[in-house]
C-alpha cells in the first residue's frame, strides 16, 4: 500500500474528493460506538472542527483498539467518504491505524466539562480543549492582524528594549533585574546596595512599557510600533491583571490628540473585523459555549462610531446617575481615577456603544502628556469598550521642552534616567501622539472570556509561575 502524506484536519474537511486515500494525524478526542463499530473524533489543532474517523472493528486486533482512549495520539490511513451523519461533509473510513502516543486514565482532560480554575492547574495540557484551541487560535490571529494593520498604513515595527532603566509609568511597580548574590550583597557606606559589580553596573528592571523609547523611534522613522512582553510587579490578584502581558504601541509624529484617536478606533475596528471575518468557526464555537452575546457585542463594536467625551462630562453623567439612585462600589467626584464599574456603565447603560474619554485631571495621568490651556487637564484619551472597560490609554504627548521637564521635576523622576528622553524635546521638537493596547484585553473582548488567565498560554500572576 502506498504511504499518502499526511492532511490536516481543517484541510481535510473541505475536500471532495470521495474515494480518495488519505492520511490524518491527531488526537482522540471522544471514542463512541457498538460492538461493531467505533466512532473516533479526531483533531490535529488545525480547526476547532474534528474529523470522524469509522472503524470497523472486525479488522483490527483487540491489543491495538484498547490502546486508542481519550487523547491518544493516531495516525490514520483510509478513504474519504461522504459523512452521513450530520455536522460534517466527510469522514474517513480507517484502514489502518498506527498509535503513535498512548494515552492511560490518568489524563486530566476526559470527556466531561472542566472548570476554568481546574484547566489553569493544568495549563501545560489546556490548549488541547476546544476552548484553549479556539482562544490561542485566535490569540494567533489578533497578532496577525496587528501586524497586517500596521504594515497596511505605512508603520515600522520598532523592537524596544525587555531590560530598561527607566520607569516610564513612574509607577514604580517594576521586577528588578540583577546578577548581584542576593545571599551576600554588597553596600555602600550609607547603607545602600552597591552595584558596581551587578551587571550593568546599575539598577535594572523588566520594562513597564516600551512608549518612551517608542517616541524616540516616532521622531526619526515617522510612525512607529512595539508590540511586546512587558511586566508589572502589581500584587494585583484580579481578573483583569498579569505580571507579564503584551502590548501594542503606535507612536506617530504629527499626531496631534484627535489624530490619536482615530488611529485607535480604526485600528480596533480593524481587529474585531479579522476576528469575526477570520476566526468564524472559533469565535462561533466561544459564543456557543460561553458567551451568546459575544458574536452580537462584535458585531456592535463595528456599527457605531466611538462616542467622544470629555472627562468632565463623564462625570457629571456618573453623578446625575448616584442622585438618580444608581449604586457604585466606589464614589464618584472629579478627580478620582474611573474604576471598571463606572467605565462600563458610561459604555454599557448610558451611550451603549464604546466611548473615547479625552481631557483627564493631570494628577491622574502620566508625566509626558500634553497639558490643556487650563492647567488642570491632559489631552489623554482612553478607549472603554462593554464588558472590559479601558480597552486603550493613549495622549498627544509634551512636546515642549520646559513644560516637560517641570513636570519630571514637580513628580520627582530621577532626571539622570530621563535626560535622553528630554533631548528629543531639545533637539527637533515636533508634536507627536501615541497609545498602549494591552493584547489581552482585546483578546477578553473578542474571546469572551471573563478572566485575563485564560488568554494567555501561561499566565504569571502574584505567587505562580508556573510551567
Amino acid at each position: 500500500m502506498d504511504t499518502v502524506s499526511r492532511t490536516k484536519v481543517i484541510d481535510l474537511l473541505k475536500r471532495e474528493d470521495y474515494g480518495s486515500r488519505v492520511n490524518v494525524k491527531g488526537w482522540v478526542r471522544t471514542r463512541r460506538g457498538s460492538k461493531q463499530v467505533s466512532f473516533i473524533a479526531l483533531n490535529d489543532g488545525s480547526t476547532i472542527n474534528n474529523v470522524q474517523v469509522v472503524v470497523d472493528l472486525a479488522k483490527f486486533e483487540d491489543e491495538l483498539l484498547k490502546d486508542i482512549t481519550t487523547g491518544a495520539c493516531l495516525s490514520v490511513d483510509g478513504i474519504l467518504t461522504e459523512s452521513v451523519g450530520s455536522g460534517q461533509k466527510v469522514e474517513v473510513q480507517a484502514e489502518k491505524i498506527e498509535i503513535l502516543g498512548k494515552c492511560d486514565n490518568t489524563y486530566p482532560l476526559q470527556k466531561k466539562g472542566h472548570s476554568m480554575e481546574f484547566l489553569r492547574e493544568v495549563a501545560h495540557l489546556r490548549p488541547r480543549t476546544n476552548t484553549f484551541g479556539a482562544i490561542f487560535r485566535i490569540r494567533h490571529n489578533m497578532a496577525m492582524a496587528i501586524h497586517t494593520f500596521f504594515h497596511e498604513h505605512g508603520f515600522f515595527y520598532f523592537h524596544t528594549p525587555l531590560i530598561t532603566a527607566s520607569d516610564c509609568e513612574g509607577a514604580g511597580q517594576m521586577f528588578q533585574v540583577t546578577t548581584l548574590d542576593l545571599k551576600n550583597v554588597k553596600r555602600n557606606e550609607d547603607g545602600s546596595v552597591d552595584y558596581s559589580d551587578d551587571f550593568f553596573g546599575k539598577p535594572a528592571s523588566l520594562t513597564v512599557s516600551g512608549q518612551l523609547e517608542g517616541e524616540l523611534a516616532a521622531t526619526a522613522l515617522g510612525a512607529i510600533y512595539t508590540f511586546g512582553p512587558t511586566f508589572r510587579a502589581e500584587n494585583s490578584n484580579t481578573p483583569r491583571h498579569l505580571a507579564e502581558f503584551w502590548m501594542i504601541e503606535p507612536e506617530v509624529a504629527f499626531y496631534d490628540i484627535n489624530d490619536d484617536m482615530d488611529l485607535a478606533e480604526e485600528f480596533i475596528k480593524y481587529c474585531v473585523r479579522w476576528a469575526l471575518e477570520k476566526c468564524a468557526d472559533d469565535v462561533k464555537f466561544l459564543n456557543d459555549m460561553f458567551d451568546k452575546s459575544l458574536i452580537e457585542r462584535l458585531e456592535g463594536v463595528l456599527k457605531e462610531k466611538f462616542v467622544r467625551l470629555k472627562y468632565t462630562d463623564g462625570v457629571k453623567i456618573l453623578e446625575d446617575a448616584v442622585k438618580a439612585g444608581h449604586k457604585f462600589e466606589f464614589p464618584v467626584f472629579w478627580g478620582m481615577d474611573l474604576a471598571s464599574e463606572h467605565e462600563r456603565f458610561l459604555v454599557e447603560d448610558h451611550f451603549k456603544c464604546p466611548v473615547i474619554m479625552t481631557d483627564y485631571p493631570k494628577e491622574i495621568k502620566a508625566f509626558y502628556m500634553k497639558q490643556n490651556e487650563d492647567g488642570k487637564t491632559v489631552r489623554a484619551m482612553d478607549v472603554l469598550f462593554p464588558k472590559i472597560g479601558e480597552i486603550i490609554g493613549g495622549s498627544e504627548r509634551e512636546a515642549d521642552y520646559d513644560k516637560l521637564k517641570q513636570r519630571i521635576e514637580e513628580l520627582h523622576i530621577p532626571m539622570k534616567d530621563m535626560w535622553w528622553y528630554l533631548d528629543t524635546r531639545k533637539f527637533g521638537t515636533c508634536p507627536h501622539s501615541g497609545f498602549g493596547l494591552g493584547f489581552e484585553r482585546l483578546l477578553l473582548f473578542v474571546t469572551g472570556m471573563s478572566n485575563i488567565r485564560d488568554v494567555i498560554p501561561f499566565p504569571r500572576t502574584p505567587k505562580n509561575a508556573e510551567f
